[in-house]
């Protein structure tokens, strides 16, 4: 009985924080109604460029799986061209000069383009920063700046797909307002 009310419980607070945040204009991004209807499916709808490197690699199949999309440009309406730029730099150092910590910057410049008029609809820039220590085994250090590379591509990843489904929120809701 006791668990039967917990339950009840969590439910109507559930309920009313929904409401809540309905009357404050909460919409939420992946929703398939009003301003925010068909952002999945413009998600759906791009193609990512191939991006040179093994971390552009990663990156690339890290944008795909996020968006849900074929991979293919064939059935695409808007095309990704990504570029990646990482920078290195040693920051723990030791008395005899041997660096102990890296960071790595990494920099991801993106443009979306409309494939039907071949304009860019909208760009931007992310960053993202991985840090490593460096280990007396050489190969455990390299798998050690590939491991905190990748997991900073996945978020910058997630970070572009934010950006995107903003953009196509905000367009569709200007458009809708236009309409009227």
């Amino acid at each position: 009985m006791r668990n039967a009310f917990a339950v009840l419980l969590a439910l109507g607070i559930g309920g009313f924080a929904a409401g809540g945040l309905a009357g404050c204009g909460f919409h939420p991004l992946y929703g398939d109604w009003g301003a925010t209807a068909g952002t999945a499916d413009k998600l759906q709808a791009i193609y990512v460029e191939p991006i040179p490197e093994k971390l552009g690699y990663e990156l690339r199949n890290n944008l795909i799986d996020l968006f849900d999309a074929s991979g293919r440009s064939s059935d695409s309406v808007y095309r990704l061209r990504v570029t990646l730029a990482t920078k290195s730099e040693g920051i723990a150092i030791q008395n005899d000069a041997a660096i102990t910590r890296y960071n790595d910057m990494l920099t991801v410049t993106y443009e979306l383009t409309d494939k039907a008029t071949n304009t860019v609809v909208t760009k931007g820039v992310e960053t993202g920063l991985s840090a490593y220590n460096v280990v007396t085994s050489p190969y455990a250090t390299l798998v050690a700046q590939q491991d905190a590379d990748k997991r900073a591509a996945e978020d910058i990843a997630y970070r572009i797909r934010t950006d995107l489904a903003v953009y196509f929120a905000q367009a569709r809701k200007a458009a809708s307002r236009r309409a009227k």
